[in-house]
Parts: structure tokens; C-alpha cells; sequence
């Protein structure tokens, strides 16, 4: 791929970025099955090991843009309700509900909170039969305040399915490998019938970044 923008190619950040987009398999099966980021393929090769999205669920997905998590549960899952969130905006998709807007905030947790019906009773289940986080922060390149910073999302990610789920229900997190996750790993064990923390193969080799997929919610 020859780039032809020239202050990006002058930085080799940059321009190694590029090439490494150019010769990625998963970019370009990306654009040849119409997914909007090569991210799909994390989520399929999840759900193909331990099939944890059907028909007709209720989903919702978290650091959702560009859309290609939520792009492939209405297209292989037509029949399922989706509610979408991300900072960024992200392009329409049929029968998706979406929220532009910072998940940590209580405007985003009221506007998903009145979408779902979730009630106000601590001990009372939801009605989500699956949550997906593919939220990460803005990274600063120190590997500890990287690690906290995702540890924080992944907290509320997990608060929030605890109140949203319904039993039998599933969570499905990016997690940054790190000291904390065990904890936060055996705090989740406790809730769920079965948690895997797994590095699925569109996930780059170079990428601190794992998933967990704790399925089987206890309530």
C-alpha cells in the first residue's frame, strides 16, 4: 500500500501501521464480507467456541464504534434487540438502538437503564441476555496507568451486567493482561456459572489486550 499522505508517511509509527493494516488477513476479509473493522472477527470467533448469542436476545454492546460487533449479532442474529454506546458516533444499523455518549457518565446509564426497563431494586434481575464490552481507554503508552485505566472500564462494564442480566444471562469483556484482573476475575467466577479469559486469534500477537466470556449468570 503506498501512502501517499506525507506527513504520515514520514512518521514510522504511522507508516508501520499502515503496511501492517495492508498485510492483515483479517482487515481484508473485513472488507470483503462488509464488517467495518477487522474487531468482528474477535466477537465470531468467541461466540463460534462457546455460542453464547441466539435469536431474539436482548444485547448490549459497549465501545461499540465503528459497529462491527453489533454488525455481526443483526446480521447472523436478525430477530435480536441491540442497544448500542460508544464516545464515537457510529453510523446507523437497522433495528439498533445507539447512544453517543461516556458509559461512566448517569446521562449514559439513565438513557440504558429507561431503553431496557431495568428496575430500581438492586436485588431485582434485567431482562439483558448479553452484555459485550469492547471498551478500552486512550492509551498512554505506560503500561501500568494503561492497565488501571482499562481495569476501571472493565469494573463498570461488570457493575453494570450485574444489575442488567438476567439469569443464565452472558458477559463478554476486554480485559488488559495485569496484576488486578485475577481479582476482578475471582469477584466475577462468583457470579457466573463459567469463565474463560482467552486470547481469541484475531486478537494481534502483539496486543496486551484478552477477553473474558463469563457465561451462566448466577443472579
Amino acid at each position: 500500500m503506498k501512502i501517499l499522505n506525507k506527513k504520515i508517511a514520514a512518521k514510522k509509527s504511522s507508516a508501520a501501521w499502515i503496511q501492517r493494516q495492508a498485510a492483515d488477513p483479517y482487515v481484508a476479509r473485513a472488507h470483503k464480507e462488509g464488517y467495518r473493522a477487522r474487531a468482528a472477527y474477535k466477537l465470531i470467533e468467541m461466540n463460534e467456541r462457546f455460542k453464547f448469542l441466539k435469536n431474539g436476545q436482548v444485547v448490549v454492546d459497549l465501545g461499540a464504534a465503528p459497529g462491527s460487533w453489533t454488525q455481526y449479532v443483526m446480521r447472523e442474529f436478525p430477530k435480536s434487540k441491540v442497544f448500542a454506546m460508544d464516545l464515537l458516533e457510529i453510523k446507523p444499523i437497522p433495528g439498533v438502538e445507539f447512544y453517543q455518549g461516556d458509559f461512566t457518565t448517569d446521562a449514559a446509564l439513565q438513557w440504558l437503564e429507561e431503553k431496557l426497563n431495568l428496575p430500581a431494586e438492586s436485588d431485582v434481575h434485567g431482562n439483558v441476555d448479553v452484555v459485550l464490552s469492547d471498551m478500552a481507554p486512550n492509551t498512554v503508552g505506560h503500561k501500568k496507568t494503561d492497565h488501571l485505566r482499562q481495569m476501571v472500564l472493565l469494573e463498570y462494564a461488570f457493575d453494570f451486567a450485574l444489575r442488567a442480566l438476567k439469569p443464565g444471562g452472558t458477559f463478554v469483556a476486554k480485559s488488559f493482561t495485569g496484576g488486578t484482573t485475577g481479582e476482578l476475575l475471582k469477584q466475577i467466577k462468583e457470579k457466573f456459572e463459567s469463565v474463560h479469559h482467552i486470547k481469541p486469534p484475531a486478537s494481534r500477537k502483539d496486543s496486551v489486550e484478552m477477553f473474558i466470556v463469563a457465561m451462566g449468570f448466577k443472579g
